[in-house]
């Protein structure tokens, strides 16, 4: 049996959609509201190692537009995870942790791909 994570923010609507998707379809799951608890510097790392940071951060969200041109210039990983640590809402929502891969953000037909079930 796979290792299921979700990490996000409660409220968000976003997450609330991932949230009841998973749980009516009887997936066991944990939550990381990363509000609450921060995401460590490890698991950001073993995120930046998967997918760009580009595609982590959401830019669109008020968060990234609200920073400076100074922070949102010339971007590594290591800015990313500084970025990140002092903004948590800037992470796109939900990060899906199934084992040790992540997939970003929540559609119904990606994750019952990725549950493999019949929707």
């Amino acid at each position: 049996m796979s290792t299921v994570k979700i990490y996000g923010i409660k409220a968000c609507d976003t997450m609330k959609k991932a949230l009841t998707w998973l749980e009516s379809h009887d997936i066991d799951f944990e939550f990381h509201d990363y509000k609450k608890t921060p995401i460590d510097e490890q698991s950001l790392e073993d995120w930046l190692s998967q997918v760009p940071w580009d595609e982590l951060i959401n830019k669109r969200g008020t968060t990234w537009r609200k920073l400076s041109d100074e922070d949102k210039s010339d971007i590594d990983n290591a800015k990313a995870i500084r970025l990140i640590q002092s903004n948590n809402s800037m992470i796109k929502r939900p990060v899906l942790k199934i084992d040790n891969q992540i997939h970003l953000g929540f559609k119904a037909d990606s994750y019952a791909h990725l549950f493999e079930t019949n929707d």
